[in-house]
């Protein structure tokens, strides 16, 4: 092969390889569980902080599965984190409410 050569027949290119782009990962979803952890772990404020984290997770998973991001275990962990959450603290308010209702029923006389 001649070097100067300038025949474009003799020339033999390889096109250049595209790189691999991973798909995005899903913020809503890193949120959802960031918040479904919270919710399991802050005392008081656990219940609304575990309805918002049930909120990010329905949305991100939809945003998952339409735009074909990724996150979606970060997204159904940041739901079941929310949901036992809310459910911890709605059961705790329950208790506290039944019990404030039961002392303040009963009369005691010193």
């Amino acid at each position: 092969m001649d070097p100067y050569n300038n025949d474009p027949k003799s020339h033999h290119f390889s096109p250049v390889p595209q790189q691999y782009v991973p798909p995005k990962t899903n913020g809503k979803s890193i949120a959802a569980m960031v918040l479904g952890i919270l919710a399991i772990v802050v005392p008081y404020l656990g219940f609304i902080i575990g309805i918002i984290a049930i909120i990010f997770a329905s949305i991100s998973l939809k945003e998952i599965r339409n735009n074909q991001e990724q996150g979606r275990g970060m997204a159904i962990a940041g739901l079941v984190c929310g949901i036992v959450g809310t459910a911890i603290y709605a059961l705790i308010l329950i208790f506290f409410v039944f019990a404030f209702a039961a002392f303040q029923g009963s009369s005691v006389n010193f």
